[in-house]
C-alpha cells in the first residue's frame, strides 16, 4: 500500500481535468474555508432567530454578512433594514441587538457543532439613499 507522502507527489505530476495544476483548495485555505463554512451557518441561524424575536425593529433586519473577526472565536455580524423600509436608527438598532446578544449566542450555540460558541460583534449597515437623478 503507497503512503500518503507518495500519492500526494504522484497524484501533483498530473494535471487536473479542469486544465490547472494546483488543487481546488490548496493547504493554506483549508482553515479558511471552514472559517467561512462556519460564518454561512451562523448567518443562517441569525436570520431565523431575528426573524423569530420578539423586537418589532430586529424583526425586519437580514444578515447581510458574517465575517471572522480575527478568527472563528470571534464573528462580525453584519445587519441591514430590510430593502423598501424606513431604515431605523443605527443607535437603537445597536442597542437592541446588543441587549439581546446571550440569547443571539445561546440560538447560534445550538445551531452549530463546535465546542464553543463564537463571540459576536454586531455592526449595522445602512442603507444608501438613492438619489433622484432629474
Amino acid at each position: 500500500m503507497a503512503s500518503r507522502r507518495s500519492l500526494r507527489r504522484r497524484s501533483s505530476r498530473f494535471p487536473s481535468p479542469e486544465g490547472d495544476d494546483q488543487p481546488s483548495f490548496p493547504r493554506s485555505s483549508a482553515v479558511n474555508r471552514k472559517d467561512l463554512q462556519l460564518c454561512r451557518q451562523v448567518a443562517e441561524a441569525l436570520h431565523l432567530l431575528l426573524g423569530d424575536c420578539g423586537d418589532d425593529i430586529l424583526r425586519d433586519l437580514h444578515v447581510v454578512q458574517v465575517l471572522p473577526a480575527p478568527d472563528a472565536t470571534q464573528l462580525l455580524v453584519i445587519v441591514g433594514a430590510a430593502p423598501g423600509d424606513t431604515p431605523p436608527d443605527p443607535g437603537s438598532v445597536l442597542e437592541r441587538l446588543q441587549a439581546r446578544s446571550g440569547m443571539l449566542r445561546a440560538g447560534v450555540a445550538a445551531a452549530i457543532t463546535r465546542k464553543r460558541a463564537p463571540a459576536l460583534l454586531f455592526e449595522y449597515a445602512v442603507p444608501r439613499v438613492a438619489e433622484d437623478h432629474r
